[in-house]
């Protein structure tokens, strides 16, 4: 156990990281993500929260349909990412009309304060604070989870519904942060030590700590905030512009949108990209990436084994003119210039349900 944003968090169960990592990527595994912060945001005297929290985030969200999620940014003035978080519009039949917001744990607190703020008199955000959230993630999550809601086997990927299932009112959406098929079943909290001991009472599921969650979530070339997104980056520079609405880019009317927008049609200095170490030393966060030269071009901002791809792997950002795919580059690891390869991400394939 570790502490985490303020949570004592497990990084690893019996199976251990290396295990726990492999059995998700084979059969189903379970995690508690429970200490994400949780929201609905709903519109005052009839406004649309979706038009209000456009002037924070850059996705398109009037674009966003009935029950569906989306992925984006609450950006500063800069056009800095202060956190990621996932959006989704909802009905009376999931719970509230309006928004769905989850975010990180670390920046909840900041993050609804922001955004109570800044749309006082045009969105009411409401903080949820009695119910969990569990990950049920990995190529047999489908099959378990549709014995108790046939419904689920078929439910698109990013979509959201609500059912009972173990007797239990959940709200569930397919999404997670392993690159595998799976489900996030926000629930309620009195109820998730029950329901999840029914689950991993199923054969082949199992508990997954934050170690694992951590290698899983980089093979999949998926960010982590704090590491490697935080207000110093912009999306594009992150390799997220495909987050960004085509309406949006045009139109703007976001935090930082003239830098972003300039950015969009002029590249940036630098980019995140994928890194393949040579040889079997993982490049931790904060290895300074060098050219042939020696000479000081990105540095790490995740690295370590990934048990899928049989290697180290890492992410970080490098001058843009180094970071097309099969550029060479050096990590200095323990005082040695260690050489490595940039590459695509993700490392394995991103394995999501499309129907």
């Amino acid at each position: 156990m570790v502490g985490f944003a303020g949570y004592a968090m497990p990084v690893s169960y019996p199976l251990g990281v290396l295990k726990e990592h492999l059995h998700t990527r084979a059969s189903v595994g379970l995690f508690d993500v429970s200490h994400m912060g949780q929201a609905w945001l709903e519109g005052v005297d009839g406004a649309d929260p979706a038009a209000a929290l456009e002037s924070l985030v850059p996705a398109d969200l009037a674009g966003l349909g009935l029950n569906r999620q989306r992925y984006s940014q609450l950006l500063n003035d800069a056009g800095g990412i202060r956190d990621d978080l996932m959006i989704a519009r909802t009905d009376g039949a999931l719970g509230r009309d309006g928004l769905f917001l989850v975010v990180n744990a670390a920046c909840k607190d900041a993050d609804f304060a922001h955004i109570d703020s800044a749309l006082t008199g045009r969105a009411r955000l409401t903080r949820i604070e009695d119910r969990a959230l569990i990950a049920v993630q990995g190529p047999k999550a489908a099959s378990l989870m549709s014995t108790h809601a046939p419904e689920l086997a078929t439910l698109p990927f990013m979509a959201l519904t609500r059912v009972d299932i173990l007797g239990v009112d959940c709200l569930i959406s397919r999404s997670g942060y392993t690159g595998e098929d799976g489900y996030e079943v926000s629930l309620p909290a009195d109820a998730a030590e029950d329901f999840a001991r029914a689950l991993l009472d199923q054969d082949g599921v199992a508990m997954i700590g934050l170690g694992a969650r951590d290698s899983l979530r980089l093979e999949a070339g998926l960010c982590l905030y704090g590491h490697d997104l935080d207000e110093t980056t912009t999306p594009i520079e992150a390799g997220l512009t495909w987050s960004i609405g085509k309406r949006r880019r045009e139109e703007g009317g976001f935090p930082g949108a003239a830098i972003i927008q300039r950015q969009l049609g002029e590249g940036v200095a630098r980019k995140r990209v994928g890194i393949r170490p040579e040889g079997r030393a993982p490049a931790r966060e904060g290895t300074e990436i060098t050219d042939g030269d020696g000479a000081p071009i990105g540095t790490v901002t995740s690295g370590g084994f990934g048990p899928t791809v049989g290697g180290p792997i890492a992410m970080g950002y490098v001058a843009a003119a180094h970071a097309a795919p099969g550029s060479s580059v050096f990590l200095s690891v323990r005082g040695k210039a260690l050489p490595a390869e940039v590459v695509k991400t993700p490392f394995v394939p991103q394995r999501y349900y499309r129907g």
